[in-house]
C-alpha cells in the first residue's frame, strides 16, 4: 500500500474498497439508466395521488452509484455497516412518505436505494443531503452522497431526525 493512498482516494480506504468491489470506479456515469429511473418515478402515482419529484441531485447520484450492491466488510466504527442496494425503485411506492419527509425538512426528497437487510429506505434531497427512513424513525446520513456512503459502509452512527 502506498503511503499516500488515503490522500488520493475520494473515500476512506475500506469504503473505497467496498464501492470498487460493488463495481464502482471513479468516473462511473450511467446517465441512461438514471433517466430510466427518473421516468419511472415521474410516471408513478400512488393510489392516493402522491407523486415523486425528481431533481438533478438525485439523477446525478443514480448515474454514479445506481445499481450497485454494496456489501461492506469489517465491524464498523460505532454500528454494524449495512449492505446497500442503490436503486431508487426501492422507494417507488413510498411517494407519500418521502413527500412528508420533504415537507418536514422544507425541501423535496427522492428515493436513492435501500439497506438490503432492514429494507430501510435511502433518500436524497434537492441539496444532495442523504437520509434513511426505517421503522425506528428518520436519520440524517450526511450533506452529500460521499458522506452518506462513508457513514453507512464505515458503520458510523447516523443522526436521528425523528422519534419512532
Amino acid at each position: 500500500m502506498h503511503p499516500d493512498r488515503t490522500s488520493t482516494t475520494r473515500f476512506p480506504v475500506p469504503v473505497d474498497a467496498a464501492l470498487r468491489a460493488a463495481g464502482w470506479q471513479p468516473g462511473r456515469w450511467d446517465i441512461k439508466q438514471a433517466e430510466i429511473w427518473a421516468d419511472t418515478l415521474r410516471e408513478h402515482t400512488s393510489p392516493a395521488g402522491h407523486r415523486h419529484t425528481v431533481f438533478p441531485a438525485a439523477v446525478e447520484a443514480w448515474a454514479e452509484f445506481g445499481g450497485l450492491h454494496i456489501n461492506p466488510t469489517g465491524p464498523g466504527r460505532q454500528v454494524a455497516p449495512v449492505p446497500l442496494h442503490l436503486d431508487p425503485l426501492h422507494g417507488l411506492h413510498m411517494a407519500r412518505t418521502l413527500n412528508d419527509l420533504g415537507r418536514a425538512l422544507d425541501t423535496e426528497v427522492c428515493p436513492l436505494g435501500a439497506e438490503t437487510d432492514s429494507q430501510a429506505l435511502l433518500a436524497i434531497d434537492t441539496e444532495g443531503r442523504v437520509y434513511t427512513l426505517d421503522h425506528t424513525g428518520d436519520w440524517y446520513l450526511g450533506p452529500d452522497i460521499d458522506t452518506a456512503l462513508t457513514t453507512l459502509v464505515a458503520g458510523t452512527e447516523p443522526v436521528r431526525l425523528t422519534a419512532p
